[in-house]
């Protein structure tokens, strides 16, 4: 099948073979993939750290089948354009606005560990600008209030590129870190690829921006249905804090993937698809 495209955007080859069915396109300096009817209800991914708009590709070709599917490439990553200056506020702004530029009426919003950060700081602005919720493997608090701790996780992430390595050059220690048993190995090599590819400054602007991050007082106040999906072999947001975090958000779905680390929608993205889909097919319907 042949799809026009309409972006300014210039994306390589993709390895995976239904790269025919997404339109590579950008708006407002953001680029991102997109996938399934224009007018269905659309449902918008926001990747990690390391990620990409690419790393859902999975999620796209599942989700594309029922919902309008867009994944968006945050400020700074591949074709988007950086942010003069990254906070979480400014992350967040940055998404209403892509929202608006698109014209989305009250997305489903997925987001995952930073993404979901910023998924939390805009629904705390703008409670109604999201029809529901995916929280997964993210936080609601970045750390402790100790500045001790802050400066230990910025000399952990940013002392190797200090010292000369590239983003590209920590991958693959970093991604290994950060899946379970079991992964799928074409999810890993995607989301290997997507980290690789992380500008070195994009990925300090974003460590930076992190401590002292803490959403947990505007958790009350979320008042759409809401999916907090956890991964039992998660390091990085741990299951214990994301069912606390679900606690505090009225009527909220806690969810546990098995032997899943901190990439779920990649190590396993049937499993992943399956608990979004289950949930917004009972919390929608």
């Amino acid at each position: 099948m042949t799809v026009h495209r309409e972006a300014s955007v210039v994306q390589p080859p993709h390895q995976i073979n239904q790269m025919d069915v997404r339109q590579v396109r950008d708006v407002a300096g953001i680029s991102y993939l997109q996938a399934g009817n224009p007018a269905a209800t659309p449902i918008l991914f926001l990747h990690g750290i390391g990620g990409a708009a690419d790393a859902f590709a999975p999620q796209l070709d599942h989700f594309g089948r029922d919902y309008r599917a867009i994944a968006w490439n945050m400020p700074g990553y591949a074709h988007s354009a950086p942010l003069p200056l990254v906070t979480m506020a400014a992350l967040a702004a940055s998404l209403a606005g892509f929202i608006e530029a698109l014209g989305l009426d009250r997305p489903i919003l997925v987001g995952h560990s930073i993404g979901g950060m910023v998924v939390q700081r805009l629904v705390a602005e703008a409670p109604q600008i999201a029809r529901a919720l995916v929280l997964a493997q993210t936080s609601a608090v970045f750390g402790s209030r100790d500045p001790a701790w802050a400066e230990a996780f910025i000399e952990a992430r940013l002392g190797p590129l200090d010292a000369g390595k590239s983003v590209a050059d920590i991958a693959p220690d970093s991604i290994r870190d950060l899946v379970g048993e079991n992964a799928d190995p074409a999810g890993i090599a995607r989301a290997l690829e997507c980290m690789q590819a992380v500008p070195d400054s994009t990925y300090r602007d974003m460590v930076l921006a992190m401590p002292g991050f803490d959403g947990r007082d505007a958790l009350p106040r979320i008042a759409v249905p809401t999916l907090v999906l956890a991964g039992s072999a998660d390091r990085n947001a741990p299951p214990s804090g994301m069912e606390r975090m679900a606690a505090r958000i009225p009527g909220a779905r806690y969810a546990v993937l098995e032997d899943v680390g901190h990439l779920a929608y990649a190590e396993q993205p049937q499993r992943f698809n399956e608990a979004v889909g289950q949930f917004l097919r009972e919390a929608l319907r």
